[in-house]
């Protein structure tokens, strides 16, 4: 233990990136495997008031988790540190009986406890990245949580299949509580991990800024300066979130639909992890900008780059150009490249860009819990007013929704930001002492 303890004290040594890449990933992973596996399940010809009941609980379960966000944005932003671990052990053990009481309950009353699976899950990623944010490789270290976003419900559908294949006896209604279970202890050493993860040193609260948790009154000094440019990217990223949740929910039902019922299972894993490690590459590599204003506009091109890219793909799967692996693969990719920098480093910059007295989780929370409300009302409109349409299809129209529309946004959170650098950087330029006389000519030269 003192081995552990004297080499995380070198922030940026190898040991401590691995370590915090390790810990972040192996504990938002476990969460995914008491979120992810129900959805798995196709709940064929169940219906209630005239709803498929796959598509009741899934909104069941996006209910709660939207529940949770909203909370988020007051729980997590004033979260302090000595409150983390127990907070997030608390979270993940009522999710879990959630579960046991998913399976004991019969069809059609148990998709309330689905409501309650999601309803402490939505903070569970704002406690783990309070542990790595305000660092001066926060954008390399979040990197274990992007890569479980992107990459665990791929693996965990596999992980289904392979369970279902082993243990058939077990039913959909049991599978979500049997994976839960399976995962717990993993979940246990991965906070632990987190747990032993030290303060940001003074050379990252240099770079950039301390994070503090919020009162209500910075709450509110925030939003009147910044609001309309993070107003932008709230609605980006609730675009992002409903094509990112709809795309993962109903992945079995599109890869139906665009190659047959016979596709390969292991490909839902193996498109993720490919898009997984080019968006690692990317977005780890914004770490490498120290300058503030230059990652922040890297930041900015990184994602137009994901837009145009999701809004692409599409076309060219349309035009018969592409095949359907290659517009799964090619949308997956460039929706995760506009997602994730808004999580891991965008709010980063603009915080040690503007030494706002705020932390990265009231921003995320703030988009989150907008985000699914999106989410809940894509698949109402689908069940309601589209119910002809196939999945895939709407997955298609929605992506040129989300490419034009976001495009547009993040154009005008880039003006209103580099208008609001400008007067920053005015009243830092006024506020300097002017030189003595005789040294004016020196100072200028």
């Amino acid at each position: 233990m003192r081995f552990i303890t004297k080499k995380l004290q070198q922030p940026s040594g190898l040991f401590f990136i691995a370590w915090c890449l390790t810990a972040s990933f192996g504990t938002y992973f476990c969460m995914y495997a008491f979120r992810k596996p129900f959805n798995t399940g196709l709940y064929a010809d169940l219906y209630l008031w005239g709803l498929g009941y796959k598509t009741i609980l899934l909104i069941a379960q996006v209910l709660g988790y939207m529940v949770s966000k909203f909370a988020g944005i007051k729980v997590i932003s004033e979260l302090k540190p000595s409150q983390r671990i127990p907070l997030i052990a608390g979270l993940i053990v009522f999710s879990e009986l959630a579960l046991l009481g998913f399976g004991l309950v019969p069809f059609p009353y148990n998709f309330v406890f689905l409501f309650f699976n999601g309803l402490p899950l939505g903070m569970v990623w704002g406690v783990i990245f309070s542990f790595l944010e305000g660092r001066r490789f926060t954008e390399l270290l979040g990197m274990g949580l992007s890569i479980s976003i992107i990459a665990a419900s791929g693996i965990l559908k596999t992980i289904y299949f392979e369970v279902q294949g082993m243990l058939p006896f077990i039913t959909e209604f049991w599978m979500p509580f049997s994976i839960g279970l399976l995962f717990l202890p993993l979940f246990f050493l991965f906070i632990w991990m987190l747990s032993v993860i030290p303060a940001p040193s003074e050379t990252d609260v240099l770079l950039r800024a301390e994070r503090v948790p919020m009162t209500p009154a910075d709450k509110t000094t925030i939003i009147r300066q910044y609001g309309p440019g993070l107003l932008c990217i709230v609605l980006i990223y609730c675009l992002l979130t409903t094509m990112r949740d709809f795309r993962d929910n109903f992945s079995v039902e599109i890869w139906n639909e665009i190659s047959g019922k016979h596709w390969h299972k292991n490909v839902l894993a193996q498109t993720e992890l490919i898009s997984t490690v080019i968006v690692i590459v990317c977005v780890g590599s914004l770490s490498l900008i120290r300058n503030n204003i230059r990652g922040l506009r890297a930041t900015q091109a990184l994602m137009a780059g994901g837009l145009l890219l999701t809004g692409g793909s599409s076309l060219l799967f349309s035009q018969q150009v592409i095949g359907p692996y290659t517009w799964m693969l090619t949308l997956g990719t460039g929706l995760f490249l506009a997602y994730i920098p808004i999580q891991m480093a965008i709010f980063e910059r603009l915080i040690a860009l503007f030494k706002m007295k705020a932390n990265a989780g009231f921003f995320v929370y703030a988009c989150d819990a907008t985000g699914y409300l999106g989410s809940v009302g894509l698949m109402l409109y689908r069940e309601f007013f589209m119910k002809d349409l196939r999945w895939s299809k709407v997955l298609m129209q929605f992506s040129y929704v989300l490419c034009f529309a976001s495009l547009g946004l993040l154009l005008l959170s880039v003006i209103f930001f580099n208008r609001k650098q400008g007067i920053l950087r005015r009243l830092q330029h006024q506020q300097q002492p002017t030189p003595p006389a005789g040294l004016q000519n020196i100072t200028a030269y």
